[in-house]
C-alpha cells in the first residue's frame, strides 16, 4: 500500500516532470522569485542569477535543489549537461545569487561537482525521489537523444550569505 507521502511525491513528480517540457512554464517562477515570493516553491526549489558570459547581464533560471549538505551549500544538477547555458555560464563565471526559501540574492560561488561526488548525491537524490527520477531520467534522455547514460553534471553552488 501506497503512503500519502509516496502518493504526493508521484503527483509533485509528474508535475515536475510535465513543466520541465514546457519552457514557458519553466520560466514563469522567475517572475515570483524577482518579486521576493519565491518562498512558496519552499526549498525544492531555487532560482540562480548569473552573469551572461558573453553579454555580461544578468540571467535568471529556476532550478530543482538535488540536496543541501548544509544550510548554505545547495547541489543542482543540468538536465541539459554541460551545454545548458547557465551551466557554461557558471563555468566561465562562478560567482552567482541564489535565492531560495525566504533567502534572496544571496551571494554564491559556483563548482562543479567530481563525477565521483556527484554519483552520491545522484544515488540519495533516486532513492529520495524514485518516482520523480524515473519521470525526470526518461525526459532527460530523450533529451540527449535518447541516450540513457548521459552526463548529468552536478554544480555545488556555496552561499555566501
Amino acid at each position: 500500500m501506497n503512503s500519502p507521502g509516496s502518493n504526493l511525491n508521484a503527483v509533485a513528480g509528474s508535475l515536475i516532470a510535465k513543466t520541465f517540457r514546457n519552457r514557458r512554464l519553466m520560466r514563469a517562477p522567475i517572475g515570483l522569485y524577482r518579486a521576493g515570493l519565491g518562498f512558496v516553491f519552499g526549498r525544492r526549489l531555487m532560482m540562480l542569477e548569473h552573469v551572461g558570459r558573453s553579454t555580461g547581464e544578468s540571467r535568471y533560471v529556476v532550478l530543482e535543489v538535488v540536496t543541501r549538505p548544509s544550510r548554505n551549500e545547495v547541489v543542482i544538477a543540468s538536465a541539459l549537461g554541460r551545454g545548458a547555458q547557465w551551466f557554461r555560464n557558471l563555468v566561465a563565471e562562478p560567482n552567482c545569487h541564489v535565492s531560495i526559501g525566504f533567502r534572496r540574492r544571496v551571494p554564491a560561488v559556483a563548482d562543479v561537482l567530481e563525477p565521483e561526488e556527484a554519483a552520491e548525491f545522484l544515488a540519495e537524490y533516486q532513492a529520495a525521489h524514485p518516482a520523480l527520477w524515473k519521470e525526470l531520467k526518461a525526459i532527460m534522455t530523450s533529451l540527449h537523444g535518447g541516450d540513457p547514460d548521459f552526463e548529468l553534471p552536478l554544480v555545488r553552488l556555496a552561499l555566501r550569505g
